[in-house]
């Protein structure tokens, strides 16, 4: 695990579902995109699952755990863009910078109001109005796409 910082981060508010965290940690090795785990996951988190969830990304990926919303705020890398489904401005009229950290919302709940009050800008994904809402993961991919696009694809060939 290594802290240098990159162009762009993805940070995960409690995650609930390995699965996704295992998607978005093979995400983040393959873009360079630094990771932050925001705990306490529904799940057991170790070094073990986490290589596990990677499969052999793990170690490729440079990630830190938080013990808590607090913590991570302490350290907090970068702006804050937080996609929601309850956002107002939607992903195509969002200006990413370099150093924003995507943060991702737990599966089950999104995330609690004082989380998304701290965000520096909100955002959605565009999407059919009789539809709920995307994977976490794919919207991780989505965005990390997007933000990366932007700002230039930085150390990928």
């Amino acid at each position: 695990m290594k802290t240098v910082p990159k162009s762009l981060a993805i940070a995960l508010y409690q995650p609930d579902i390995p699965q996704n965290t295992g998607a978005i940690m093979r995400l983040c090795a393959c873009f360079g995109l630094d990771l932050h785990i925001i705990e306490p996951c529904g799940f057991l988190l170790d070094d073990r699952r986490i290589r596990k969830a990677g499969l052999d990304y793990s170690q490729g990926l440079d990630y830190q755990r938080h013990a808590s919303w607090q913590a991570f705020m302490q350290a907090k890398p970068g702006r804050l863009v937080l996609a929601t489904t309850k956002a107002s401005q939607p992903l195509n009229q969002v200006r990413f910078l370099t150093g924003d950290v995507i943060l991702m919302g737990r599966e089950s709940a999104g995330v609690p109001d004082e989380v998304a009050e701290a965000a520096d800008q909100r955002l959605r994904i565009p999407m059919r109005a009789d539809q709920r809402s995307l994977n976490v993961a794919m919207s991780a991919g989505i965005l990390a796409a997007e933000a990366m696009r932007q700002i230039g694809w930085p150390g990928l060939g």
